[in-house]
């Protein structure tokens, strides 16, 4: 199934407290649940102004789908083609 990276322009995302961390995270869960098993969040990642969440989903429009239920943006979908990392080079 294709992995998508979701970069969400969240101004002041790096200052969010543990409770309003816990609140988005929720309500993410609660519209997963609503969509069914067939799209998954996987981790993200907070940085000043951004969150950036990976997802595996069967196509975009249903990260997008989830984006819209939850009210979170959406502000690029990515496709991950492949994966490299340390190993890659040997």
């Amino acid at each position: 199934m294709p992995k998508y990276i979701i970069e969400r322009e969240f101004p002041g995302a790096g200052k969010l407290t543990a409770s309003e961390l816990q609140g988005i995270s929720s309500k993410s869960c609660e519209v997963l649940r609503e969509l069914g098993p067939s799209i998954q969040w996987v981790e993200s990642y907070v940085t000043k102004n951004k969150i950036y969440c990976v997802y595996i989903a069967p196509n975009k429009g249903m990260v997008v789908e989830h984006a819209s239920q939850g009210g979170f943006p959406a502000n690029k979908v990515s496709e991950v083609m492949t994966k490299i990392d340390p190993t890659t080079a040997e």
